[in-house]
């Protein structure tokens, strides 16, 4: 298999990290156990999963000049992610995100910060790589229009595109049919499809989705795996591994990364959907998300191949 290319397009947070045993209900103050600072952000996190999968990595985003930013760019650096093209501003800090993370889940709060100064611009200084690479994986934590200008730059030189559409948003089908594969969890494609799945099945809200021009929809549906259907396929089901689960905070910037890394192989998708499935049970066994991103050695070991 060939070493995948992959320009991630995203953004950089350190996550402030509580643990603790149940969320406090509205208006109540409870004692966490732990407080951690860990580096992340969901394109920071995806492009270490690569660099630790084996894939040649670009990071584009924009931290602080600040305590913050300098720790989350040793950390990439670190993992093998090019790090040329991370603006630094001293027009915003780094970004944050307060995780409250309990044995069973996690809640998350953003602040943008400097991922909000990412431009246009600023990817247009990568235009060489992007040309040169396999796929560019992009998520909603950073300007929309930067997004949008990320997907024509791909289409343009005819790369794949991969979505992340999180935080959960409506977005226009300008950017929908540059998309090739799209990865929302329910919320998301609720927010994506304006349908209730509780009240419409899943499988409709994935075919409108498909209707705007997406080639391929990879809903994350959690504990229960995920299912993935292109608009010449039926619906298909990937079952989720059973593991330990130490935090799952990194799990979906991880199955992301996996599903990147085996498009960009070259794999087909059903192929790219399970071993998203295997990067992300083994992410969950370890704290922290970046520092709980399998490496390819872990994965082949642990799952024999």
């Amino acid at each position: 298999m060939k070493q995948p290319n992959i320009v991630v397009v995203g953004s950089m947070n350190m996550d402030i990290v509580v643990k603790t045993n149940r969320f406090p209900e509205g208006g109540e103050t409870i004692l966490g156990d732990e407080i951690h600072f860990i580096p992340g952000g969901k394109g920071a996190n995806q492009a270490v999963a690569l660099a630790r999968l084996g894939a040649q990595v670009t990071m584009v985003g924009a931290v602080g000049l600040d305590s913050f930013g300098r720790t989350l760019m040793t950390a990439m650096a670190d993992n093998g992610v090019n790090c040329d093209y991370i603006k630094i501003t001293e027009q915003a800090s780094t970004g944050t995100a307060s995780i409250t993370l309990t044995p069973d889940e996690n809640n998350i709060v953003v602040v943008p910060g400097a991922n909000a100064k990412l431009s246009a611009n600023d990817v247009k200084q990568v235009e060489t790589l992007i040309q040169a690479a396999d796929a560019v994986l992009l998520q909603l934590e950073i300007p929309l229009e930067t997004v949008e200008y990320a997907a024509q730059l791909a289409e343009k030189y005819g790369k794949i595109v991969i979505l992340n559409p999180a935080p959960a948003r409506p977005l226009p089908e300008s950017l929908l049919k540059r998309v090739h594969v799209i990865t929302p969890n329910r919320t998301e494609l609720e927010a994506l499809t304006e349908m209730t799945l509780g009240e419409r099945p899943l499988e409709e809200a994935v075919d409108k989705l498909l209707e705007s021009g997406v080639g391929c929809v990879v809903t994350t549906l959690g504990s229960e795996g995920s299912l993935w259907k292109r608009r010449d396929s039926s619906l298909q089901r990937q079952s989720a591994y059973r593991m330990e689960v130490v935090d799952t905070t990194g799990a979906g910037d991880a199955f992301n990364a996996g599903l990147a890394y085996d498009i960009s192989a070259a794999r087909g998708i059903g192929d790219a959907v399970a071993f998203a499935a295997k990067v992300s049970g083994l992410a969950v066994t370890k704290f922290g998300a970046q520092d709980g991103m399998p490496t390819m050695e872990e994965v082949q070991a642990y799952f024999h191949e």
